[in-house]
């Protein structure tokens, strides 16, 4: 297949300035467009979408900040914009950033960084483009899967909260799909055209989180941080318990006022963000004990729902298993298993301590290594270990101790850490005291054994 030319518009009102960047561009395989003025500029935008602009600040009818300005209020899938000046200042290119430019270049322009600076903003608007499409394929469907009263009530009040900006706390057990239902949320709301950013709060380091959450700003460039990532969308904040004391503070006050000061920054950054909140641990409780803001959790707990356990809607179990067989033929092309009726009625009746996650952990592990059309009783009760009459898994042996010392390690720090990490309400500075191991290393480990934050 042949790969489509980037086609880059030039907007200068200086004929030698148009004409030598439009000959390198050319000389380097790109398509060019050029224009002398806004009313031009707009022209030519409109026949034919850019994939990148490079865009003069002073023009004799509209100057390109005004003019910028314009193109991403009517456009949130604008391409990135390059700003070029011979006057421009460090003011002028703080305003150029934050109202969505790329990147700011001087005049007279360095050949070699322009080249270098017009291949990374097509690389980003590439990626940025590619992330929206998987976002609108994600997002079409999602919606919790289950017929019970159980589901059917949560999503009807989901619904009905997706009318309203009120913040939501989702609170429920590790595993039961408070992730999901924030998405849901999100779907249904006025928010759905802003993005869903989801945020682990506990993999986030507490020398990071203040310019993870709020940016910052740098020699006249500026970072996004996640607030503004999310503006005119949903910010995720999963496992809220995890978050550090400072950005707690520093999050209320970006929450009352919804505005925050960038870290280096002097001007107040205005976002208007739907906030959901998850957590698998009490919340008053961790307010009892000086773990979490008592202000924080006031704002954050405007509206409360309870995610039940998988256990507590049992009736959902054959559906679900349905559901993730489908899933695993058309997103890992898994050949086709379906459950006997008795592995439906037994799982029907197990405990699920990892809730709607460990079903799916197991109908992708029974469809990856189990062989025929039909997943029976017996294959189901060795792929979850010997279970009581209680449904309590009880497996006599571990099986990883049937592994090489090096897996069977592995294995078992990840058990083990994973058991913590739980227990530690998704805390990484809980787990670390916990466990007595320093921080710094406990990411690197958490990291090198694939355990989601």
């Amino acid at each position: 297949m042949k790969t489509q030319v980037p086609y880059i518009l030039v907007v200068d009102d200086e004929p030698d300035i148009r004409e030598l960047v439009c000959e390198i561009l050319e000389d380097e395989g790109y398509e060019v467009g050029v224009a002398e003025n806004a009313t031009t500029a707009n022209a030519l935008k409109l026949s034919r979408k850019p994939d990148l602009i490079l865009l003069d600040i002073w023009m004799p009818d509209t100057d390109g900040i005004t003019l910028l300005k314009s193109w991403v209020a009517e456009d949130k899938n604008l391409c990135p914009v390059l700003m070029m000046s011979g006057h421009g200042s460090v003011e002028t290119a703080v305003e150029a950033t934050r109202l969505g430019a790329y990147d700011f270049l001087e005049k007279p322009l360095s050949l070699a960084k322009l080249l270098l600076v017009v291949e990374r903003a097509l690389e980003a608007g590439q990626l940025k483009t590619e992330n929206a499409g998987l976002r609108l394929q994600l997002g079409r469907g999602i919606e919790p899967i289950g017929k019970s009263v159980v589901v059917e009530r949560l999503k009807e009040q989901l619904r009905r909260l997706a009318q309203h900006d009120a913040r939501l706390l989702l609170v429920g057990e590790a595993g039961s799909g408070k992730e999901l239902y924030a998405r849901y949320l999100h779907n249904q709301s006025t928010h759905r055209q802003g993005a869903f950013v989801d945020v682990a709060v506990g993999s986030i380091a507490p020398e990071n989180s203040a310019i993870e959450f709020f940016g910052k700003e740098d020699a006249g460039k500026i970072y996004p941080g996640l607030l503004e990532q999310a503006h005119g969308g949903t910010l995720f904040l999963g496992e809220v318990a995890g978050m550090d004391m400072e950005t707690q503070k520093r999050l209320v006050s970006a929450l009352e006022s919804s505005s925050f000061l960038r870290v280096g920054g002097s001007e107040a950054v205005r976002v208007d963000v739907r906030v959901i909140a998850s957590t698998r641990v009490r919340l008053d409780e961790e307010v009892k004990f000086g773990r979490f803001r008592q202000d924080l959790f006031y704002l954050l707990n405007e509206v409360r729902l309870d995610i039940l356990p998988l256990r507590e809607h049992s009736e959902d179990i054959p559906v679900l298993l349905s559901f993730y067989v489908d899933f695993f033929m058309n997103q890992e092309k898994l050949p086709f298993r379906r459950f006997s009726m008795a592995a439906q009625n037994f799982l029907r009746n197990y405990l699920w301590p990892g809730n709607v996650r460990e079903l799916k952990n197991l109908v992708q592990r029974l469809m990856i290594l189990g062989a025929g059309n039909d997943i029976e009783l017996d294959e189901v009760k060795a792929a979850i270990g010997s279970v009581t009459e209680n449904n309590l898994n009880l497996a006599s042996i571990p099986e990883f101790f049937n592994k090489p010392l090096k897996e069977a390690r592995e294995h078992f720090e990840k058990a083990y850490l994973e058991y913590h990490f739980d227990k530690a309400g998704g805390s990484v500075a809980k787990l670390a005291e916990a466990i007595g191991m320093e921080r710094t290393h406990l990411y690197r480990k958490l990291h090198s054994l694939n355990i989601k934050l």
